[in-house]
């Protein structure tokens, strides 16, 4: 292809007026020859001012890759630049570059080693590297930058700030290039690490905060059938455990509980032994099978936070279906080949450790369950954008997640624009956190002068069980209480793989009117009917309240029977167990407060 045959034809009036939003046969690598309307717009924005930084933020899915390697054919074919560095956040995405830019008549060396010098091979046209690779030699790549005038892709820009010397070395090994292109689908880190080449700006308040040049966000490709809908399907239950000082605690996920007390909930939830991961894989499998009766080769895939829970989760999901399934270890030296696999075949399930959370391209991934304890806006936003990739218009992606609150708020908010904050004041969940470490050591303190904590136990899973809580679409809730395996859980599970968005949400209304409707049935109520239908016994109370609601009724008791209170706490935790008020669960409080109840209403 010629230098010619690679310029692009931009023409003087609005990219929407001549590309739609989506185009027939569309490629989900970006292999398609036309452009969709954002990537007119952005390229069209880029040569209006010819910038040497130029900062891209697009949703997973959208195609930054096409974009920028046809941006880059447009400055390679007008002289302005005659070498193209990549760089890259894992060796896997190297090659997925390098390929991708073969189809848009560029050459790119995957396989450049720091070792080869200055010399990558006259047949390319530069080199796709890591941002580690930079790292070790930062003046090696410097050098080769300087040789002769480059553009520089800094895919998913945000990985140069993990680490100070990561920084340090991308600033110095490119702050010479002529042009340097950055991409990223996550405009933000979940640090102040300071992200190279990208500018920020001051705030009224102290902080500073990245400024995109062009963006392309969630809400703005699900509008244009670009990118997928999703539907979170969220999943409660009680979780059992010992904690590390011998305590049984109890609680379920979803309540107000402290942050410790919902970690530990959440571990036990995600535990390969428990109840609870084994359902959702369950219900997770059954979805993926309604959706292949529309889509045949739809894939599902499981983020997993260690090796160990992978392997088992992996286990279990060959046990449901009978099938091999693809296990991705970030450790194993075939882990990309089986990514390519698994990309082009048709089998049911993957099972990855974080390496399948950023980048990599596996567009027929319909169904994910995020078995992970990461809970940064960063890692979910990067995890979640490996489902929104279309194919076609009114594929529907269907996310599994346990009924932690901070979870849930990113589900809630997954089309929010963010962006990356520098030196500001201390967040809410800050504020919080600080609260809640002041909180724990007057606990501590309480503690230590009632008991001594006994020593030689550890952390233990002792069992959890999981009911569908609701599900989660364009930042609104639908449905409720249902336990697994009947119909109020299947009809969430069992609707269509190919809906617009605005059909999903008219279903997600139906079903739970049905459910309602069914729940009030149940309950002898003719009229008026719940919205929502509700667990029995549902627990709404923050912890505060319940602790303040069973002191109450301790005080109560207390001069009915005339004990000290401290005997009506110690009464109380031999009959119902767990430990003291102070590091009790939601649910180990209710218990408490209903057999106070109980006895005061008897009394």
């Amino acid at each position: 292809m010629t230098d010619a045959e690679l310029e692009l034809h931009l023409p003087g009036t609005s990219a929407a007026e001549h590309l739609p939003p989506a185009y027939p046969e569309r490629a989900a690598r970006g292999t398609a020859g036309n452009l969709r309307a954002w990537q007119e717009e952005a390229i069209r924005r880029y040569l209006d001012t010819e910038p040497r930084d130029f900062l891209a933020s697009a949703t997973p899915g959208a195609g930054k890759t096409t974009f920028a390697l046809r941006l880059a054919a447009i400055l390679r074919a007008n002289r302005t630049i005659e070498q193209i560095i990549v760089v890259a956040p894992t060796e896997h995405l190297k090659t997925q570059w390098a390929d991708a830019a073969s189809r848009a008549g560029i050459r790119l060396n995957p396989d450049y080693s720091n070792s080869g010098g200055l010399n990558y091979g006259a047949h390319f046209h530069g080199v796709a590297v890591t941002y580690a690779q930079v790292a070790m030699k930062p003046v090696l790549h410097r050098l080769l930058t300087e040789a002769t005038d480059t553009l520089v892709i800094l895919d998913e820009v945000h990985h140069g700030g993990d680490a100070l010397s990561w920084g340090d070395a991308i600033r110095e090994a490119y702050g010479t290039a002529k042009r340097r292109l950055s991409l990223t689908g996550t405009p933000f880190r979940s640090d102040d690490a300071p992200i190279p080449f990208v500018e920020y700006a001051p705030q009224g308040d102290g902080s500073r905060v990245s400024v995109t040049d062009y963006d392309y966000g969630y809400g703005r490709a699900l509008a244009d059938g670009i990118v997928r809908p999703v539907i979170f399907m969220v999943y409660a239950g009680k979780m059992r455990w010992q904690t590390s000082a011998g305590e049984e605690m109890e609680a379920s996920l979803g309540e107000g509980n402290t942050k410790d007390i919902t970690s530990q909930a959440w571990r036990t939830a995600l535990d390969p032994n428990g109840d609870w991961i084994a359902k959702v894989l369950q219900a997770a499998d059954r979805r993926l099978s309604e959706v292949r009766h529309q889509i045949p080769d739809a894939g599902g895939l499981v983020i997993a936070t260690d090796h160990a829970s992978a392997k088992s989760y992996a286990a279990q999901l060959q046990a449901i279906t009978g099938e091999e399934v693809a296990l991705i270890l970030s450790d194993d030296a075939g882990a990309s080949e089986r990514i390519d696999e698994f990309s082009a075949g048709s089998s049911r399930w993957m099972v990855a450790v974080r390496m399948v959370s950023e980048g990599v391209d596996v567009p027929r991934l319909a169904v994910g369950v995020y078995a992970t304890s990461s809970s940064t806006p960063l890692f979910f936003a990067q995890a979640i954008g490996r489902f929104v990739r279309s194919r076609r218009r009114g594929e529907v992606a269907s996310v599994f997640i346990p009924n932690v609150p901070a979870l849930m708020l990113l589900a809630a908010e997954l089309e929010k624009e963010r962006g990356h904050v520098l030196e500001g004041p201390k967040s809410a969940e800050e504020m919080w956190d600080a609260e809640a470490a002041l909180m724990a050591e007057a606990e501590r303190e309480d503690r230590a002068s009632s008991e001594l904590e006994e020593e030689g136990h550890t952390y233990q899973a002792l069992g959890s069980d999981a009911h569908f809580d609701r599900a989660v679409f364009d930042g609104a809730e639908f449905g409720g209480y249902a336990e697994v395996d009947t119909e109020e859980e299947l009809d969430f599970l069992g609707f269509p793989g190919l809906l617009e968005p605005q059909e999903v949400k008219a279903l997600l209304q139906q079903r739970q009117a049905k459910q309602a409707r069914r729940s009030a049935a149940r309950q002898g109520i003719v009229e008026h009917a719940p919205e929502r239908s509700e667990a029995p016994q549902a627990l709404h109370r923050t912890l505060g309240e319940q602790r303040k609601l069973l002191n109450s009724l301790v005080g109560m008791w207390s001069r009915a029977s005339g004990e000290p209170h401290g005997a009506v706490h110690t009464e109380l935790r031999r009959v119902c167990g767990g430990p003291a008020v102070a590091q009790a669960s939601v649910t180990q409080l209710q218990k408490r407060i209903e057999l106070l109840r109980r006895r005061l209403g008897q009394h």
